[in-house]
């Protein structure tokens, strides 16, 4: 489970806590004056804010959100309920509950030693609201949320492409209105740029102050024209869940619930598995090339497994869940409530030879380096099966970078429905890295394809003189 991140960070007289969510590439805060404390963008397993509130000994009192989140789901609602603290989000975001409709400018006296003051800054959203967070001798630093972020900006096209060039200009003004009416001492506090497909380039550096961004972030070294032309350029596709996160915010999230899933035994989860169900293996992918289930799809708890589980998936398909303990299995949960899905159809907890119904049933999957690759493609599989087909499951952006020549592209969010379009023969799979690979091993091989999966780093390939197309 993703815990606060040590130390808190103090300023003028205030003490600013994060928790991250590393597995969406998330942050929230909890700033606090030692007495009471507000807290920003909080994720749904609020658990982990009462904790943190609980540890410093302090009473949460205003829960604030920079814009209705859609790459998770909020436990603001929530939080604002348990802790009975006023819950503040744009007023011109129409919500059916109850919260503090804040407008630019707002100020709000959390303390006689704390204050936030609202400022809109329209970019990532229309409605996107950031907040200054200020003492007693003035701002330290500002919540941007989606807006300014270390080395870049939110997105811009996550309410319709034909939003995102009018949201990247406002995206550029917001960015410099912060600029010029806070000081560069003040602190940089982004919900986004973690990792999370919010950002709309990778994010840079993990702290940050506005003095620092003047001088590398694009939103405040290039003009107008230029930042939203880069802006616009650089866009990749977002994870499909993203379409549901918003409906579900504005709505008003469910309360959190963590029971476990009901078990299954091996003949049940064979039968899922012989119906094409989402069977997902948790362990990691180097326990899983050694032995799994034949069917499993592999999206190990060592990686965004949340992230490419709800990208993949027919929105409420059954999923069923596997792993070593129950503690990892409730983890699962945990991450994938953050996006909405919160019933699973079964789970089970064991060896991949414990839980097979019959022996058959257990499967290997052959791996190599991308120096085995090169020694393939030039005549010596060394026992493995010789290369017919060389597929790269990574975004576009990345292939377009670059790629293996004569690599077959078929990213991995649109891997199971385009599976027909892979070329017959053994496919040797890579990504940037081995986790998206493995997904796609195990989704191939579900299919009956022959598969060599190639677990390693993507940069390695030119070092061993994998023919490249593109780049330098």
């Amino acid at each position: 489970m993703d815990t606060p991140k040590e130390p808190e960070q103090q300023v003028g007289g205030l003490a600013v806590e994060v928790i991250e969510t590393s597995s969406l590439g998330d942050r929230s805060y909890l700033a606090t004056d030692g007495e009471v404390a507000v807290v920003v963008d909080p994720q749904r397993d609020v658990d982990r804010v009462i904790a943190a509130a609980g540890r410093l000994g302090v009473q949460i009192v205003l829960v604030l959100e920079t814009h209705v989140h859609n790459d998770y789901v909020s436990g603001g609602l929530e939080l604002a309920r348990l802790t009975g603290a006023d819950y503040g989000l744009s007023a011109a975001d129409e919500v059916p509950f109850d919260r503090r409709p804040l407008s630019d400018g707002e100020v709000v006296e959390v303390s006689a030693r704390m204050r936030v003051r609202a400022v809109a800054t329209p970019g990532h959203t229309f409605h996107h609201l950031s907040y200054a967070l200020e003492g007693q001798d003035g701002p330290v630093g500002v919540f941007t949320g989606g807006s300014l972020l270390f080395g870049t900006t939110g997105r811009t096209d996550l309410l319709g492409e034909q939003h995102s060039e009018d949201l990247a200009r406002h995206q550029h003004a917001s960015a410099r209105r912060l600029a010029a009416n806070l000081p560069d001492g003040a602190q940089i506090w982004p919900t986004h740029g973690f990792g999370s497909f919010c950002s709309a380039t990778q994010a840079s550096g993990d702290s940050a102050t506005l003095g620092e961004q003047k001088r590398i972030n694009p939103a405040l070294t290039l003009s107008e024209g230029e930042f939203v032309e880069q802006t616009l350029s650089g866009l990749d596709a977002y994870p499909a869940y993203y379409a549901h996160m918003g409906v579900q915010n504005t709505s008003g999230p469910e309360p959190l619930d963590l029971r476990e899933p009901a078990r299954a035994e091996p003949e049940e989860l064979r039968r899922r598995l012989e119906h094409g169900e989402w069977v997902v293996d948790l362990r990691s992918r180097k326990a899983y090339v050694v032995s799994h289930l034949a069917g499993t799809v592999s999206l190990g708890l060592d990686g965004p497994m949340a992230t490419w589980l709800g990208w993949m998936i027919d929105w409420g398909a059954p999923i069923t869940l596997l792993g070593e303990s129950r503690e990892q299995v409730g983890e699962a949960q945990r991450e994938l409530a953050r996006i909405g899905i919160d019933k699973f159809a079964a789970a089970a907890v064991g060896t991949p030879k414990e839980l097979a119904a019959d022996p058959d049933q257990v499967r290997s999957t052959p791996t190599a380096t991308f120096g085995d690759l090169a020694a393939a493609l030039s005549g010596d599989p060394n026992g493995l099966p010789a290369p017919e087909v060389v597929l790269d499951v990574r975004t576009n952006n990345e292939f377009g970078a670059r790629h293996v020549t004569g690599a077959v592209h078929v990213p991995l969010y649109e891997l199971k429905d385009r599976l027909d379009e892979v070329p017959t023969g053994a496919v040797w799979v890579h990504c940037g890295s081995g986790y998206r690979a493995t997904a796609a091993a195990s989704l191939l091989e579900a299919a009956g394809r022959t598969v060599v999966l190639i677990d390693d780093m993507f940069d390695a390939a030119a070092q061993v003189d994998v023919p490249m197309t593109g780049g330098s």
